[in-house]
């Protein structure tokens, strides 16, 4: 346990010497002909942060999608930021980690891409770059789905730390 702790620490005292906030790049992103959001580049900060970290491509974790919809089924997920809550540790994140990212639910299926994260007791946010992957269609759309919103059968997902969004 001290371990992890030094290890935040010094990552979040890493952190503050960076410049530079990671922000969404969500209005960056271009869209597939679908809705879906295009590639997109983790920010050296991010890429920086996740190796003082030692998150490494493929690390998961169980993810509340929404903070305010905890345990809710179905839910509503807006188009635009959102605020999720890690259940299961991802890495040297420890729950109940709060990530931050941006959804879009203009295609077939919702996507979730975080590019912050708040760990327990931490005063600032720390640049990551992680996606909401589930398996079996957990993210299709539901019937009912008005404009700028996608209605999911499952509050929960898994979510990944990647070092490009593809």
């Amino acid at each position: 346990m001290a371990s992890r702790t030094f290890e935040f620490a010094c990552g979040l005292f890493c952190m503050a010497l960076i410049t530079g906030c990671a922000g969404t790049a969500a209005g960056k992103v271009r869209t597939r002909p679908d809705g879906t959001p295009g590639p997109e580049k983790c920010s050296e900060e991010a890429l920086v942060a996740m190796r003082y970290l030692r998150l490494g491509v493929g690390d998961g974790a169980t993810v509340e999608f929404d903070a305010n919809q905890v345990n809710a089924w179905p839910i509503t997920l807006h188009e635009g930021h959102i605020e999720s809550v890690l259940i299961d540790d991802l890495g040297t994140l420890e729950a109940p980690a709060r990530l931050y990212g941006y959804v879009w639910t203009s295609g077939p299926q919702a996507v979730i891409r975080y590019f912050e994260a708040l760990p327990p007791g931490a005063s600032q946010r720390v640049p990551i770059c992680a996606v909401v992957r589930t398996a079996k269609g957990q993210m299709r759309k539901l019937p009912g789905s008005r404009p700028g919103t996608a209605i999911l059968e499952y509050s929960r997902g898994g979510v990944f730390i990647v070092d490009e969004f593809l």
